[in-house]
């Protein structure tokens, strides 16, 4: 296969309280129970957290009639995480040692070698070029690649099925400590 390079121009930034990505390490010493504990007060900050996305002023016109959505696929660079992460190949998921390593692109890590990430979010408000949205995953500063409407037709896979250890992962994630 010969790829030629492909450019991006970014079309906004992310405005958000997150600092720094959430690279999970098989950090020793830390119990499963732990660890889940962990993983699920990140999700359910997520799950509340108000950002904004910065969209070029130039750039306004493309958000008509964007406030008549709900929820949007919101694309971004995850531009803070590491070289040597960028690199890896195969991770523990979410950080879960008890779960044997899997192939990058079967999971969500950020690390990954293109590190595009998409986050479905909820519009909470446009003013302007600016959008207000809620449960976005994003570092602050992060170039937002592109904005697409969710739309349940298109984006609301039927029946979808994932791996069992997927599966064991939001079972034990939705377990009461």
């Amino acid at each position: 296969m010969n790829f030629s390079e492909i450019v991006l121009r970014p079309v906004g930034v992310i405005r958000s309280d997150i600092k720094a990505p959430v690279l999970r390490s098989d950090s020793e010493g830390i119990t499963l129970k732990e660890k889940l504990k962990n993983v699920r007060a990140e999700r359910d900050k997520i799950r509340t957290l108000i950002s904004e996305i910065e969209i070029d002023p130039s750039l306004t016109e493309l958000l008509d009639d964007i406030e008549g959505y709900s929820h949007l696929n919101i694309l971004y660079w995850a531009h803070k995480v590491p070289a040597e992460s960028r690199k890896l190949t195969k991770v523990h998921p979410m950080g879960l040692k008890d779960v044997p390593k899997k192939g990058i692109f079967a999971t969500c890590s950020p690390a990954r070698p293109n590190p595009v990430l998409l986050t479905a979010v909820k519009l909470i408000e446009q003013n302007g070029n600016i959008l207000k949205v809620q449960g976005l995953e994003a570092v602050d500063g992060s170039p937002v690649i592109d904005i697409k409407p969710y739309v349940q037709a298109y984006h609301g896979a039927e029946n979808p099925r994932r791996p069992e250890w997927m599966e064991k992962i939001h079972a034990m994630l939705e377990e009461e400590d």
